[in-house]
């Protein structure tokens, strides 16, 4: 999964960043409100972490020209605005939770996590796929009993394969989700990772899970009778 930190703030920005990396998020940021936006404008994300006020820009004219766009985003507000009547600002303008600064860094990785889940529909942490089970608040992978260790990119490119289960994913839309900004490769990383995937969760005598579907991508799906 793929945030965006628009903070101006260095050390807050930094500790979050350094946070939802060691959580298998793929993070790009910004300290500037025109900048953040145009990273917005111009990226995918599956959640946008989003400061108020800033230089250039202010948050909630970001969120305001996002949501005119239709740009569904999940938003989360961090703010030291704390009022009633702010953070009724801020969630009427578009956006989707709102934490008040300081916080703590777990409850803000606890939101991320629940805005992921909003976004792909799902009430759970827990994501299942025939008989693989991934746990997304302990990135623990099993299959039936087995449990199979990732890497932080094999789990990341996994668990984005098994929000979009049964949907082929190209090898664009899996690099601008699992990739960060300055990250760079080829759609050959991304098969490479798939290759690496494919081994780690065949076991003798079950069926594969990762299928090709030739000019879409890949698709985590149980096998078809």
């Amino acid at each position: 999964m793929r945030c965006l930190i628009i903070e101006d703030y260095p050390p807050l920005r930094e500790n979050i960043a350094e946070c939802l990396r060691e959580e298998g998020y793929a993070v790009d940021s910004s300290a500037t409100g025109d900048e953040g936006l145009w990273y917005a404008r111009n990226h995918p994300y599956d959640v946008l972490i989003l400061d108020i006020m800033l230089p250039a820009v202010d948050g909630l004219t970001i969120l305001r020209q996002l949501r005119d766009l239709q740009d569904k985003t999940p938003v989360l507000i961090i703010s030291a605005r704390d009022s009633i009547h702010q953070r009724i600002e801020g969630l009427d303008a578009g956006a989707d939770d709102y934490l008040v600064k300081p916080f703590a860094l777990s409850e803000m990785v606890a939101r991320v996590r629940a805005l992921v889940r909003r976004l792909y529909d799902r009430e759970t942490a827990g994501l299942q796929v025939a008989d693989l089970t991934i746990d997304t608040i302990t990135r623990s992978v099993r299959r039936g009993s087995t449990e199979i260790t990732l890497t932080p990119r094999e789990y990341a490119l996994l668990e984005y394969l098994a929000y979009r289960a049964g949907q082929p994913v190209s090898r664009t839309d899996i690099w601008e989700h699992v990739y960060e900004d300055h990250e760079g490769g080829s759609s050959n990383t991304v098969d490479v990772y798939i290759g690496y995937l494919r081994k780690k969760l065949h076991l003798e005598g079950l069926p594969e899970l990762i299928h090709t579907r030739r000019g879409f991508g890949y698709l985590l799906a149980p096998p078809v009778p």
